[in-house]
């Protein structure tokens, strides 16, 4: 039995199977078209909120500091991915790679994690754009009803009418083509990246000196806890993860981290890229230097412009600019904030489908899914279900605190590809590497211990709910997905073809 739960794919099976003409998507992407992507959907979320949050709570001015540590993390799991990407071109990204180095069982754990860490995350940052949108019709004197703008009507009814009819739009541009998707991407991401140049080079005229110091305060021990809202590494060590001071600085890290994540869905897009072997890399690389180079400009800036602990949580920046006497920055950034948001929400809903298009193709999940549109060339079937859920999801729930299962699922992701290039270089050294990692087996295995760190520094219920998630997936793959598996079957073809059963002679 355990022979079949880690067969691993052959690299060049996974190839083939994207030329089956019912199941190949159209190649149409650039290397500048996955850095657009890239940079989409990691700038949103944290260089428009967390800024503050971090500064105010965490790490002070040292916040800058944090963003690097955080961009660091990611920076060694990018390195594995761009290998990856480059050697097994297949949509599915960790999942592809995990199917080719570490076996079929692992494989659907890290799908079925990626699919909840997309969707989640599509959701949760739908819901924050309906927010900013909400707040600019405000201020035009515009007001949705409190049954249409969440979970505030009378009647005890709400649903969340903008973040539905976002996830839905977005839903119909993927079906209609993901070139489509990369022109409006780029478009949108040139509107993001003008607003957040305009708060580094605006804001830098408003900088004082004083507002620095300290740059890294005096380290204040956070409260001791043992319930479930307690970073694990507190319950199982003692240890306790201290506000400010040079360790405030790690703590920050692991909030921050939710601002780089979306990198990795670069590499889901393999499959649907013209020359993946060179630009795949590219692509995963240069996006994640662009944005870690923007986050610690702002960062810099902001907590010049205003001491940290005065700060804004909710907007930072806007309120920063208000502080200095230039509240018309604030309409400029809210706009660039709900731009923004909108590429983050598109780019992860198109991650999460190919995953699933992926593990579909492979008999893991119904091979219903992963049928392409006969004109557009994408896995029309799968977009349209999550994106419905997805919009579903949004209307009706709140889910900041689920916004932590989004990073511990990123997190884990990490640790298998990590894990899985080590794996691939002793298995298969007679593949063809466009991009190597460097420092083979040092880069992977810094990449894991960083990883697992940030993971433990998350609470103990996000480790509870996605141990929930992941034996629900234990229970799909094994009342389905294992005897339903392509690969599976394809052995037992073989096997029977090579020792037939023997006649009944008696």
């Amino acid at each position: 039995m355990s022979s079949t739960l880690f067969r691993t794919k052959k690299v060049e099976q996974s190839i083939l199977d994207t030329e089956e003409p019912e199941h190949a998507l159209k190649k149409s992407l650039s290397a500048l078209d996955l850095t657009v992507f890239g940079v989409g959907v990691i700038i949103g979320t944290g260089i428009f909120v967390l800024t503050g949050k971090v500064a105010k709570e965490n790490a002070g001015p040292a916040v800058s500091l944090a963003f690097v540590v955080a961009g660091v993390v990611c920076a060694l799991a990018a390195l594995c991915y761009a290998e990856f990407a480059s050697t097994v071109p297949v949509a599915g990204s960790a999942y592809t790679f995990a199917y080719a180095s570490l076996g079929e069982l692992p494989a659907w754990i890290i799908g079925w994690d990626l699919v909840l860490e997309f969707a989640l995350g599509t959701a949760v940052v739908a819901v924050g754009w309906s927010g900013y949108v909400r707040s600019l019709l405000d201020n035009a004197g515009w007001h949705l009803p409190g049954y249409l703008s969440g979970r505030e009507g009378s009647s005890g009814f709400g649903f969340d009418i903008l973040a539905a009819a976002l996830v839905l739009v977005l839903t119909a541009i993927l079906v209609v083509g993901v070139k489509l998707s990369a022109r409006v991407t780029t478009v949108v991401v040139a509107i993001k990246v003008t607003v957040v140049m305009i708060v580094i080079i605006a804001g830098a005229f408003f900088i004082a000196g004083d507002n620095y110091k300290p740059f890294i305060p005096t380290a204040q021990a956070q409260e001791a806890g043992s319930s479930l809202k307690a970073p694990l590494v507190q319950l199982i060590f003692g240890y306790t993860p201290t506000n400010f001071g040079v360790m405030g600085i790690f703590t920050a890290a692991s909030v921050v981290f939710f601002a780089f994540i979306g990198f990795d869905v670069v590499a889901t897009a393999a499959e649907e890229t013209k020359n993946p072997q060179r630009d795949m890399p590219r692509g995963i690389l240069g996006s994640l230097f662009i944005c870690t180079a923007l986050y610690v400009a702002v960062s810099i800036v902001v907590t010049g412009m205003q001491r940290y602990d005065r700060l804004s949580i909710d907007a930072p920046l806007a309120d920063a600019f208000k502080a200095t006497g230039h509240p018309w920055y604030a309409g400029v950034i809210s706009f660039g904030a709900a731009v923004g948001l909108t590429t983050v929400c598109m780019i992860l809903l198109l991650g999460q489908t190919r995953v699933f298009f992926a593990m579909s193709r492979d008999g893991l999940l119904p091979r219903f899914f992963s049928r392409v549109h006969p004109r557009f060339r994408t896995p029309h079937r799968p977009t349209i279900l999550l994106g419905v859920i997805i919009a579903i999801v949004a209307g009706f729930t709140s889910l900041s605190e689920l916004a932590e299962l989004v990073n511990i699922g990123t997190l884990f992701a990490f640790v298998v590809v990590a894990i899985g290039v080590v794996i691939l270089r002793h298995t298969r050294p007679d593949l063809h590497r466009s991009f190597r990692t460097p420092l083979v087996p040092l880069v992977p295995i810094v990449s894991v211990l960083a990883s697992l760190w940030l993971m433990l520094n998350l609470p103990a219920e996000t480790w509870l709910r996605f141990a929930i998630w992941m034996v629900i997936g234990f229970v799909v793959y094994f009342l389905y997905g294992r005897s339903h598996s392509r690969l599976g079957q394809h052995e037992e073809a073989t096997e029977a073809a090579v020792h037939p059963p023997r006649p009944n002679t008696q």
